[in-house]
């Protein structure tokens, strides 16, 4: 590291990449990281789709009030709910199990928020006619409403992949064998073990930075139409 930065190194290499995948399971946190964030997303994806759909298109009673309760638990803030998740996983065995660290996705309270408002702009005219036509309430969710919420789910999962990915005090907790660590945890430790070589914790990020630019390379079509739908009033 030099002082002035030099933004076009006289003399580029490859050493630090080396360093990096040398002395450390990288590509083992690579893929802990993947496979955590792939299925948070597609877990609450799936999970708050289905509540969405439930608040917005099928009548029980106090659906307004129950939705408001769960939209209310937004306000609460993540320390605040970190100690009760860590006795409940401590409780149910599932402490340094992939599942501590996904179980969460299952309530997200701001996705459903978003696919609701989506969702109570398809006509019911829609689901009337799959409905006379046979369909089930499952295949009206998966044939009818899915589709036309394209867009906001695209911007649910870069946001959501974005935030399991970047995720580090929850798994930190969660994980505690070091085979099951997430790339956040490993560049912490990176910056730990080389506290003066930053070429090396410099290049763990630039990889970091990967996957989250190519999705949103691949959704951002997606990802403007997404959040204004998002926003309307139902």
């Amino acid at each position: 590291m030099s002082i002035p930065i030099e933004w076009i190194p006289k003399n580029p290499s490859f050493d630090a990449y080396k360093k990096l995948f040398s002395k450390f399971a990288f590509f083992r946190t690579v893929g802990n990281s993947l496979f955590i964030s792939v299925t948070y997303t597609v877990v609450t994806l799936i999970s708050a789709s289905m509540a969405a759909f439930a608040f917005a298109k099928i009548s029980f009673k106090r659906a307004d009030l129950l939705l408001k309760i769960f939209l209310s638990t937004m306000m609460i803030p993540t320390q605040v709910t970190i100690i009760p998740l860590f006795v409940v996983m401590n409780r149910l065995s599932l402490v340094d199990t992939y599942s501590s660290v996904l179980l969460p996705s299952i309530f997200r309270p701001f996705a459903m928020f978003l696919l609701v408002q989506q969702m109570r702009t398809i006509p019911d005219d829609f689901l009337d006619a799959a409905s006379i036509d046979g369909a089930s309430i499952f295949s009206m969710y998966f044939k009818v409403a899915l589709p036309l919420c394209a867009p906001t789910l695209a911007t649910l999962s870069v946001t959501t992949f974005m935030e399991s990915w970047n995720d580090y005090l929850w798994p930190l907790l969660m994980l505690t064998s070091q085979g099951k660590m997430t790339l956040p945890i490993a560049l912490s430790t990176i910056n730990g073990q080389y506290t003066t070589e930053y070429n090396v914790l410099m290049a763990g990020s630039l990889i970091s930075m990967i996957p989250i630019v190519l999705i949103y390379i691949f959704a951002q079509k997606y990802f403007k139409n997404g959040m204004m739908a998002g926003g309307i009033k139902g």
